[in-house]
């Protein structure tokens, strides 16, 4: 290969991780089949290997892309039909592909905007669909994980996950649902859905459920930026919310775990590692998402972290003020976890401890929470720091008992070998 031709391979490649799944998104809203559209995506791309050598890069590689792919499935299409000529599927998708094109017309890109990811994402996370459904699909279609990544993050069979996603998307296909972004009037309700998928992705990534890492850096990063996306396409409050708390919590990374791997409590981290780049866009997100007036539970839980943030030490943290935010995280969202960070935080007030101890105690009564390891971790703490030793002893072994991820569980083990020396 000369070097000429080496050059374009790696532009090749370069549009590829740049703009392959903006390239399918398009073609996803364009033929209206996520299969149809994969395949028209890598069609596309191996016609540009073929013909960009010789003919040399387009002027607009998005839209001779988007045009190449939409025409291969013309003819995908056109030969499928010769062998199942009453598939009213594909006639319905021929029926939205405009003949006229030919690849590398930018005029065909006149209907190609950004919104088509936006479409995407919100079909992926379209309440239909079961919520293990959606973030699979999300990580696959959107972010463009392969099947193999997505189980493997989620400690799931790949031929399970696999399923899923055939299922979600032949009930896509089935329902008959849109690939359109909600109009204002059910926007809320709907994107409260993305955001949460969103959410679940960078929790799984930034201190995952199970197995033997802490940490699964490429989910959170990739949480992140579909949230920067996501910004960009909507500017919303909450969507700035969600994305200052979880580059609020993506500034402490560095601290959490130390060169074993192992976890570090927030009141042990090395603050000088925080990312302060990370915290003062967190920070600016957070003010100007509350100025708005039309925030939600996103906002104020990034409020909470960037309190937590500003201490130079954790003896300097404002906790009455976190036991504000909280009040008003629960007016908007009231859940027991919330009513459990609550407590920790009034605990940690002057004065709070045996209050705080007293809710922590109260909580471990319902039935969600009794197999919920950080509530019986938190009691234990409490108790420790009332000086009740056998009582934090019993609540560290409880705790140890339902916890399922290997670094959390060596440091439970750590702070029971703490209380026996």
């Amino acid at each position: 290969m000369n070097p000429a031709d080496k050059s374009l391979h790696q532009d090749i490649d370069r549009i590829y991780q740049q703009e392959s799944r903006r390239v399918f998104a398009t073609l996803v809203h364009l033929l209206g089949d996520f299969d149809l559209a994969e395949e028209a995506l890598h069609e596309a791309f191996k016609a540009a290997l073929e013909q960009w050598p010789e003919k040399g890069m387009p002027e607009y590689p998005y839209a001779w892309l988007v045009s190449a792919g939409r025409y291969k499935a013309i003819d995908s299409i056109r030969r499928q039909k010769r062998f199942d000529p009453l598939d009213q599927h594909m006639e319905t998708v021929e029926a939205l592909v405009d003949e006229s094109a030919q690849p590398g017309e930018p005029a065909a890109a006149s209907s190609l905007t950004e919104d088509d990811r936006l479409r995407l994402i919100f079909t992926c996370c379209h309440p239909a669909l079961a919520a293990d459904a959606q973030i699979a699909l999300t990580l696959r279609e959107v972010c463009g994980l392969t099947t193999e990544e997505v189980a493997h993050a989620f400690l799931t069979p790949a031929p399970t996950l696999a399923q899923r996603i055939v299922r979600a998307k032949a009930k896509i296909r089935d329902a008959k649902i849109p690939y359109q972004v909600p109009g204002q009037e059910e926007l809320p309700a709907r994107l409260h859905s993305v955001l949460r998928v969103i959410y679940l992705v960078f929790n799984e990534g930034y201190s995952s459920s199970a197995g033997e890492s802490a940490l699964r850096l490429d989910l959170a990063e990739e949480a992140i930026r579909l949230t920067r996306l996501l910004q960009e396409l909507l500017p919303e409050p909450e969507v700035s919310g969600l994305l200052a708390l979880m580059l609020l919590h993506e500034s402490r990374r560095p601290a959490r775990t130390d060169t074993l791997g192992e976890l570090v409590s927030l009141d042990e981290q090395d603050r000088q590692l925080w990312d302060q780049t990370l915290i003062q866009e967190g920070s600016t997100l957070v003010e100007h998402s509350l100025r708005s007036g039309r925030f939600g539970a996103y906002t104020l839980q990034a409020a909470i972290s960037a309190v937590h943030s500003e201490a130079s030490a954790y003896a300097d943290t404002d906790w009455p003020q976190i036991v504000g935010l909280y009040d008003a995280l629960l007016r908007v969202e009231a859940s027991s976890i919330i009513e459990l960070n609550r407590a920790i935080a009034l605990a940690m007030c002057a004065g709070g401890l045996k209050t705080g101890l007293q809710l922590v105690e109260a909580l471990l009564e319902k039935d969600e929470m009794r197999n919920y390891h950080l509530a019986h971790a938190a009691r234990a703490e409490l108790c420790h720091r009332n000086s009740d030793l056998a009582q934090a002893r019993l609540s560290y072994e409880q705790a140890l008992t339902l916890c399922k991820q290997g670094p959390e569980k060596r440091f439970i083990e750590r702070r029971l070998q703490a209380l026996t020396n």
